[in-house]
């Protein structure tokens, strides 16, 4: 199949038109099925309104449209990850209805994981059968869940997501692989699409039904990205979407080190994230959003650039980029914790 930018972008347009277009109606059908986020129901929840949650729905609506209406043709990867993404959105409506227990939610993660892996998505790092398994598995659950922990303020998912599946685009065209540009670029415009109506002040929250599945799409691109049919070293190209996936990473393990810290419950909501601990700073809160979704811009920037380095060089350079967030890790959770409101 024969990729050029402007068939990437017929498809960034039109996904961007159909989440638009699609954004009232699932937002009306939203409200008709009680799908609504009750406003003061916990301390972290700062909205003042009823707020329906239509992510999921128009995120599903808009691939689909998409998809019909381009006739894009698909490979057996692509259309696992969708089958994986659409049973991952279900669970998570089923989530945001009757708020399952953290056990019930790895289940269907694993599910929607194993249906993708049955479609030949999987990492082959190790070449040990079993270990590229758990690794697989890990990364399906970890970013899953990291695209559920970070959306904690209006936007900040959305815009995220925008700029993975951005970056994702742009090297999966580099790597040879339109299907998956393609998708890509469906994500990029249903985000465009999505952040209309998901800007602050939100009428419409992604939900569990939202995150979860782009998080868990997002993660299946990351795996599905393979740049050594286009001659690009694996030793390089590995870190790739880590980084470009790398401030939801950051947020979940921040949030996990401090909860496991504290012995607080890893999946009770709280407000110890990234963008918190920012507010606490002094940022005002579109500040907190647009410092957060900069830095991922910058992370796809070093991700892209690292491409073209000597693969020594590129992997000290990841090394460094890690070492530096550990650094910025240790400071949040020593100076900007929960009972902390500035810095000393």
């Amino acid at each position: 199949m024969v990729t050029n930018l402007s068939n990437v972008f017929i498809v960034i347009l039109t996904a961007a038109i159909s989440a638009i277009v699609s954004g009232p109606l699932m937002i009306r059908l939203a409200q008709r099925l009680h799908l609504v986020d009750m406003p003061g129901s916990a301390t972290h929840k700062k909205h003042q309104v009823e707020t329906p949650i239509a992510g999921g729905l128009v995120i599903l609506v808009s691939l689909m449209i998409t998809l019909g209406i381009l006739r894009l043709q698909l490979s057996s990867e692509v259309r696992g990850i969708l089958l994986g993404t659409l049973v991952m959105m279900l669970w998570g409506l089923i989530d945001d209805r009757s708020n399952l227990r953290a056990s019930h939610k790895i289940f269907g993660q694993l599910l929607a994981a194993l249906i993708v892996i049955g479609f030949g998505v999987q990492v082959h790092i190790t070449k040990i059968d079993w270990l590229d398994l758990l690794i697989t598995l890990f990364w399906f659950i970890g970013i899953t869940n990291a695209f559920n922990f970070v959306d904690s303020m209006d936007g900040l998912a959305v815009g995220l997501a925008g700029i993975a599946s951005a970056f994702f685009m742009m090297v999966t065209l580099d790597s040879a692989q339109p299907e998956l540009a393609f998708l890509s670029a469906a994500f990029l415009g249903t985000m465009i699409g999505c952040f209309f109506y998901n800007a602050p002040p939100a009428r419409m929250f992604l939900g569990d039904s939202g995150s979860l599945a782009l998080g868990f799409g997002l993660a299946a691109i990351g795996i599905a990205y393979t740049p050594a049919q286009a001659g690009l070293p694996q030793a390089v190209s590995w870190f790739v979407p880590i980084l470009v996936l790398g401030v939801p990473i950051f947020d979940m393990v921040l949030v996990v080190v401090s909860r496991l810290r504290k012995r607080k419950p890893i999946y009770r909501a709280s407000m110890d994230h990234v963008y918190h601990r920012l507010v606490r700073f002094g940022f005002k809160p579109n500040r907190a959003v647009a410092a957060m979704q900069v830095t991922a811009i910058i992370l796809g920037l070093i991700a892209f650039i690292a491409l073209d380095m000597d693969i020594l060089v590129a992997n000290i350079f990841f090394l460094v980029v890690v070492l530096i967030a550990l650094v910025i890790l240790f400071m949040f959770e020593k100076y900007l914790s929960e009972d902390q409101s500035s810095p000393p």
